[in-house]
């Protein structure tokens, strides 16, 4: 065997090693993508139930499953305008968004704040305060339910808004501080000394710097602030039970399911109208989520 033999049958075994390894990473992303397009479509056929069924009419609803719709597409918008008239969805959607808008804005502010503090400034009990703040994060709301509604009751918070947001934002703060200071403490200090050098004051560095820089984080503990308010369904219910005002929309859709007489087709638009609302907030700032959620997992 000459020596240009050997080495062509040497390329030759290269280049088979070669294929055969650079298929094993395409079979991989091929077998990755699968499994989760099947996630997603598992997550998302729920909503796409509820949003047909909420179209549908009442007969269909009642008679055949939702799928029926590829074979014989039907569709009302009765079912929403009996939900918004008769089942009072319509104030209770207002009554949810006013207490989970200006609860999200405190959050994010007060734990931007406070995360700033945290990581920037250097004062006596730092420590200490951080690690109150861990522990605030694992104590349970619901064992401050029975004094906090007392409170409420004598100096006259009981059955309003303010009362709720004060609860929410009191429990979604350390979380709040607890991502954010991930963050901040993450960004370098050059940053602060060039404004330091330029004669900023830490006023103007907070916010022509910082929080600029912050707003995939701040964005994504909006989402989960929101989120938490507006599907909150044991606060509102102690603490505006009796009030006389639209329950929230989780409030009214507990009751709903247990006494509407109008059928299955304006709960289910009633229920759709409850999930739109969260959803599309997720969508417009998804972009901002991840980024943000892996900016707060940094440690400086």
């Amino acid at each position: 065997m000459t020596a240009a033999t050997v080495q062509q049958s040497g390329a030759v075994s290269a280049a088979a090693t070669q294929s055969v390894g650079s298929k094993r990473p395409r079979l991989l992303r091929w077998l990755v993508h699968l499994v989760v397009i099947v996630f997603i479509a598992l997550w998302f056929m729920p909503i796409m139930a509820l949003l047909v069924s909420s179209f549908r009419p009442q007969a269909d609803t009642a008679s055949s499953g939702w799928w029926t719709v590829l074979v014989r597409p039907v569709f009302t918008a009765d079912n929403y305008f009996l939900a918004l008239d008769q089942l009072k969805v319509a104030g209770s959607l207002g009554t949810s968004l006013a207490i989970a808008i200006p609860s999200t804005i405190l959050t994010v502010m007060l734990s931007m704040i406070g995360a700033y503090a945290l990581a920037r400034m250097k004062f006596p009990g730092r420590t200490a305060l951080s690690l109150l703040l861990v522990a605030l994060l694992i104590t349970p709301p619901q064992i401050t339910l029975v004094p906090l509604l007392r409170l409420y009751n004598a100096v006259g918070l009981a059955g309003t808004i303010p009362g709720i947001w004060l609860y929410q934002v009191g429990f979604t703060l350390p979380f709040g501080i607890f991502l954010l200071r991930g963050f901040l403490a993450s960004i370098p200090q050059e940053l602060y000394e060039s404004a330091n050098l330029d004669g900023a004051s830490e006023l103007r560095t907070f916010f022509s710097i910082v929080m600029p820089l912050s707003r995939p984080i701040m964005a994504s503990l909006g989402i989960m602030a929101f989120l938490w308010s507006w599907n909150d369904l044991l606060i509102p219910l102690l603490f505006m039970g009796g009030s006389g005002m639209s329950p929230p929309i989780t409030v009214n859709l507990a009751g709903l399911v247990a006494q509407t007489t109008q059928g299955q087709g304006p709960l289910m638009a009633a229920t759709f109208l409850s999930v739109a609302v969260p959803l599309l907030l997720i969508i417009s700032l998804q972009r901002y989520f991840v980024r943000g959620i892996l900016g707060g997992a940094v440690k400086g």
